[in-house]
């Protein structure tokens, strides 16, 4: 009686790369989104001798991560799958304060952390909210923030605001969120620059 000798191995060989197959880590394309976007619009104002220290935002920690939120009924968070932030919205958010305030030439510096010597004026911030909201019609990105500016010298708060945008988006998906998240940071940097400067002259 003949054996065939190869088709053991060829079994062998069958269960070796389906085992592979098996056992082989499921590859998913993360997409990584950005906060980037300032007014452009704002004017420029006379500038004064005062400095300013914009502190890190602290964020809530639902949205202290770089998970993008998003709720589809009320009381709930849930976060995307294959779509995140590039960073947090703290590490993002920081940035775009400081360069919507430097633009507008009101302060003669807009300091930022590791900076913590010498200023008039530091800038308090807490993101409390920012997550795409598909329980309306339309959807809508909401951003929401609590400022605070104190004065240095005093280590006093002089003033506060709470500042919230509901922007609609023209889509419901991941990236039409983005694009709301980013023209609703234009909105609210808006308001934040006319707060610091009307409390701060």
């Amino acid at each position: 009686m003949k054996v065939d000798m190869g088709r053991p191995a060829l079994i062998a060989c069958v269960v070796l790369f389906s085992g592979c197959a098996l056992f082989s880590p499921v590859k998913i394309d993360t997409k990584r989104n950005v906060l980037n976007s300032i007014p452009l619009d704002l004017p420029s104002e006379r500038t004064h001798t005062t400095t300013l220290l914009v502190l890190i935002p602290e964020t809530t920690p639902v949205y202290a991560t770089t998970q993008m939120a998003y709720s589809t009924r009320a009381y709930e968070i849930a976060y995307f799958s294959k779509n995140e932030w590039a960073e947090t919205p703290s590490q993002m958010i920081q940035p775009l304060i400081v360069k919507t305030l430097r633009n507008t030439h009101y302060f003669s510096e807009v300091l930022s952390p590791p900076y913590f010597g010498r200023h008039t004026f530091a800038l308090h911030v807490e993101i409390q909210e920012l997550k795409q909201d598909f329980t309306s019609q339309p959807a809508t990105l909401q951003l929401a923030m609590r400022i605070y500016l104190s004065r240095e010298a005093t280590n006093q708060i002089i003033a506060t605001k709470e500042l919230s945008i509901r922007e609609p988006m023209t889509e419901r998906t991941p990236y039409a969120g983005v694009v709301a998240a980013n023209e609703a940071m234009q909105k609210l940097l808006r308001e934040l620059a006319k707060f610091v400067f009307e409390k701060a002259d």
